[in-house]
């Protein structure tokens, strides 16, 4: 069974940095591509960063770019996203995606093709 757990949210000053870590089990990151997704208060989710098996990165939000990076310890099984210089708007629920096993793995850009999501962690951002 695959399953998808996230830590690491809270609340943060804006120009702070968070680490989320999301614990994966069921699957391994030879064949998946893993990635977070993000939802405001009254707003779409929105894809922030995925990573396939190649060590393909694709930015889903040019407002992250310079500030997130996304990366994976395959000894432990896990996806980190490295948050600095937090933004008020990037206040978030953010959740660990991901999908597989795909014979060449590939990052979607719509959240509905993630066939796995985690419950999500609240990331809150002061000004």
């Amino acid at each position: 069974e695959v399953q998808l757990v996230e830590f690491g949210g809270g609340l943060v000053q804006a120009g702070g940095s968070l680490r989320l870590s999301c614990a994966a089990s069921g699957f391994t990151f030879d064949d998946y591509a893993i990635g977070w997704f993000r939802q405001a208060p009254g707003k779409e989710r929105e894809g922030v960063l995925c990573i396939s098996s190649s060590d393909d990165i694709t930015y889903y939000a040019d407002s992250v770019k310079g500030r997130f990076t996304i990366s994976t310890d395959n000894a432990k099984n896990t996806v980190y996203l490295q948050m600095n210089s937090l933004k008020p708007e990037d206040t978030a629920v953010y959740y660990c995606v991901a999908d597989g096993p795909q014979e060449h793995p590939s990052c979607f850009w719509s959240p509905y093709d993630y066939s796995y999501w985690g419950q999500g962690t609240q990331v809150t951002v002061s000004s």
